[in-house]
């Protein structure tokens, strides 16, 4: 099977891709059940890189936040030979000077959420994976020069906050964020960032603001008809920075992160205590570093 080495998860407002050549559709049964959606496959005319777009909420947007199926996500990707993913979200700001119709890309996350799964691993097999830089720095890097080098308002070094939602915040909860200098909050960043990385997939978040959250005074509190109507107008933007992003991706990144060896010194568990169904269950995830057939019975 071709190996796919990109892919475009979209958010809210960001349900196909404009332009995009289309070659197939995908609908790929993992260990952890089915996608959001089927998987589109193609490519941006004028680029040479295939992409795999995936948007995770569906593409009627059926899925609650919580409820994404995060894992599979991840893992359908992973076998499709994904190495680096580029995320579009929706936010709301928790700062004066990120506006709504402007462009994040954080490099930190608050963890918010309550019951969402957000890990491979689980009894029989124990890891624990680097986290301190949650987002990829060198697709992060590249991805912020190409905004800029389009002249969109674009913000980087903020922290993202993932609530668990659906509803939105209060306007305590929302002042609360501020006094931790957060810069946006959503519902979507995690667990997907944590699986992404304990997959070895780079990963990075283009946030496109929305609203104030409900902090501002004078400002109407966030609402769907709000989101949806600032994406709306958003999404040229978006897929002007998608389509510069492919044209423009180089064969090797100026920064060298370590996603791709997030699991080498992060399972503690001993070889011998792992069992062979587990090993299968997790062998795309695993197998470069643990061989089934050389555990012994």
């Amino acid at each position: 099977m071709e190996k796919i080495k990109y892919a475009v998860i979209g958010g809210s407002g960001l349900l196909n891709l404009e332009n995009l050549v289309i070659e197939k559709e995908l609908e790929i049964q993992t260990p952890f059940g089915m996608m959001s959606d089927k998987v589109t496959i193609g490519y941006f005319k004028g680029t040479k890189h295939k992409i795999v777009f995936l948007p995770r909420h569906g593409r009627n947007h059926t899925i609650m936040p919580s409820n994404i199926p995060q894992k599979a996500n991840v893992w359908g990707l992973k076998y499709l030979g994904v190495e680096k993913v580029f995320a579009v979200s929706a936010v709301g700001s928790l700062k004066e000077n990120i506006k709504p119709g402007e462009l994040v890309i954080p490099s930190q996350i608050f963890d918010r959420t309550k019951s969402r799964d957000s890990t491979f691993f689980e009894d029989g097999l124990v890891g624990h994976i680097p986290f301190g830089q949650p987002f990829c720095p060198a697709i992060s890097n590249f991805l912020y020069d190409t905004v800029k080098s389009l002249g969109y308002p674009i913000h980087k070094d903020e922290t993202y906050v993932c609530m668990e939602g659906p509803a939105f915040s209060t306007k305590a909860e929302s002042e609360f964020y501020r006094m931790l200098k957060a810069g946006v909050i959503g519902m979507t960043a995690l667990p997907e960032a944590k699986l992404f990385r304990e997959a070895e997939i780079c990963y990075t978040l283009l946030s496109t603001v929305t609203d104030y959250d409900c902090w501002k005074e004078g400002e109407e509190s966030v609402n769907v008809k709000m989101v949806l109507e600032t994406m709306k107008k958003s999404n040229e933007m978006v897929h002007n920075i998608l389509k510069k992003l492919f044209e423009t991706l180089p064969e090797k990144f100026d920064i060298q992160c370590q996603c791709q060896y997030a699991l080498m010194y992060a399972i503690t568990t001993k070889k011998e205590g792992i069992s062979k169904e587990m090993l299968r269950k997790l062998d795309l995830l695993i197998g470069k570093y643990y061989n089934i057939d050389s555990k012994e019975d």
